[in-house]
């Protein structure tokens, strides 16, 4: 965020309904006025500021994302940015008459249409009629449709003619949080934008900025608090702090969002994972009886478990989130030396399994309470692997405690493969196909050097593809691998390499003299199939 929080304010709601006596909520008053105030969507802010100053403007945009991370905000400042008295301009100045009034949501030109409330084909035709009548006062004549998903099949086929060749004084701006939902012809017209969910960290940040504007000492842990609960979406992070200051009477602290959340404090679940995973049942129901009488929901309780160990799988991954306090770091890295993946991984099923069964229990207390019990009495149970290494007599006489670390990974360690083709028959013998197909058909090898490997694909393979591999790859034997996609030269793919040997063998069958006899006998034959007699 590069403008301090006081400066991010609606003008029209900070200004006319105040002196009208009504309160504001915080999440209208800070809404963001310019591309630089969108938390989060810099990707989105750089490519529309860009067009603007190109002068490449599309007529239909798309904004797809959760709730509350700026999809309609980012329409509303595009809208400003083509409508503004100064513009097109990629800064908006917020103080014309144009500009303040699409804030407002009350220009004539910027028509705002609630999707879910005008979704049949009589809203769509007046539309289509009103769209030929050119602007009253500003530059272009916008159509912001929230929720764009829910317009019915006929409507949105109604729009389709218009909203591929609009007039050259209509814009168009969709927002959608299902885009699933909005039919292929649709989107085929205009111009995606993907709003990300927003991280904690510069949620965190934001509220704290939100707070000093608005006067109110807010304790870093619950500005965290609130922006774990947000779950990404600023506006919600805003409703809850704009409740926090009221619960709050002038100042806000850690222990007072908890209370108002429900939620469980980290040193009170951390001693409570501590109590399931060292077997100690009376410990724990002990620890659920606090909770319950400090009315913290069980449903949060497991959540707060599940982050606990989810953050100690990541600190044993080598991947620890960098905005942590120092005792929560401690904390996790403790947890990753004390736990082993297999334990991590029943602990974490039995957890989801036990929220599940709390979310539809009749009781969530005592679901919470036996599924917890259920790790403790499957906490002395050996994991297969260890099972089948007794059946067949392999065993140790004696078992390693709970607590202990693992007695092997996932997949035992394996020698590194010494080539390419190598590496594929592992993954195809590991059970992983499709890597194993597209390692074949659809990469070329630039540099194998196990356990670093780079590859050309020759088709497109997805974002995520290298890290999956890497995945893999770290599963199968037992390395860290470093895969990464390059644009150098690299050798053609197996299966191009397959098909150039065939043929070099197809051209040499079809130079050998018999052959070409044969054909000069039978001008209508054909060569299907032919065999290698090399080294019979």
């Amino acid at each position: 965020m590069t403008e301090p929080a006081a400066n991010n304010a609606d003008p029209q709601s900070n200004s006319a309904d105040r002196r009208a006596g009504e309160y504001v909520v915080v999440a209208r008053r800070y809404r963001p006025q310019t591309f630089e105030q969108l938390i989060g969507q810099e990707h989105v802010a750089r490519a529309l500021t860009g067009a603007i100053a190109s002068n490449r403007v599309g007529h239909a945009y798309l904004f797809t994302g959760a709730r509350g991370v700026g999809k309609t905000s980012a329409a509303r400042i595009l809208a400003k940015a083509l409508d503004c008295e100064h513009g097109p301009t990629s800064t908006p100045c917020n103080e014309c008459d144009i500009c303040q009034s699409i804030s407002a949501g009350s220009d004539v030109d910027v028509l705002e249409i609630d999707g879910a409330s005008n979704r049949g084909i009589d809203e769509i035709r007046q539309l289509r009629q009103n769209v030929n009548i050119r602007p009253s006062r500003a530059r272009f004549k916008i159509y912001i449709i929230d929720e764009v998903h829910m317009l019915s099949k006929s409507a949105f086929n109604a729009l389709l003619k218009t909203l591929e060749e609009p007039p050259e004084h209509v814009k168009f701006l969709f927002a959608t949080t299902e885009v699933d939902k909005v039919p292929l012809t649709v989107l085929s017209r205009t111009q995606r934008f993907d709003l990300r969910r927003i991280p904690a960290e510069k949620l965190a940040a934001h509220f704290a900025e939100v707070a000093k504007a608005e006067g109110v000492e807010v304790e870093q842990d619950a500005l965290r608090m609130i922006a774990r609960a947000a779950e990404g979406s600023a506006r919600d992070g805003l409703s809850i702090l704009d409740q926090a200051i009221a619960h709050g009477g002038g100042g806000v602290t850690a222990e007072q969002v908890r209370d108002m959340l429900g939620l469980a404090d980290r040193g009170r679940i951390r001693r409570l994972l501590e109590h399931v995973l060292e077997a100690d049942a009376s410990a724990t129901l002990a620890d659920l009886d606090e909770a319950h009488d400090l009315g913290i929901d069980p449903s949060a309780l497991l959540r707060g478990l599940m982050e606990e160990l989810h953050l100690a799988t990541r600190t044993k991954a080598g991947a620890t989130p960098e905005a942590l306090p120092v005792e929560q770091r401690e904390a996790a890295e403790r947890l990753a030396d004390q736990l082993g993946w297999g334990q991590i991984h029943r602990v974490w099923q039995m957890l989801l399994k036990g929220l599940a069964d709390v979310q539809v229990a009749p009781d969530p207390r005592e679901a919470a309470m036996m599924a917890l019990l259920r790790i403790i009495h499957a906490a002395d149970l050996p994991d297969p692997a260890t099972v089948l290494s007794r059946l067949s007599g392999e065993a140790a006489t004696t078992a390693p405690a709970p607590s202990a670390a693992p007695a092997a990974p996932s997949a035992p360690a394996a020698q590194l493969p010494s080539d390419f083709p190598s590496l594929i028959q592992l993954l195809e013998k590991r059970g992983k196909h499709q890597l194993a197909v597209q390692l074949h058909d659809q990469v070329g090898l630039v540099r194998f050097a196990p356990p670093e490997l780079v590859l050309k694909p020759t088709r497109p393979l997805g974002t995520d593809w290298p890290r999956d591999l890497t995945a893999v790859l770290k599963d199968a034997t037992g390395k860290a691998w470093k895969v990464s996609l390059s644009d150098e030269q690299g050798e053609p793919s197996l299966l191009d390499q397959e098909k150039m040997a065939e043929e070099r063998v197809r051209s040499e069958v079809l130079a050998d003299p018999a052959v070409r006899a044969a054909f000069e006998a039978f001008p209508d034959a054909t060569l299907e199939t032919f065999a290698s007699t090399k080294g019979a």
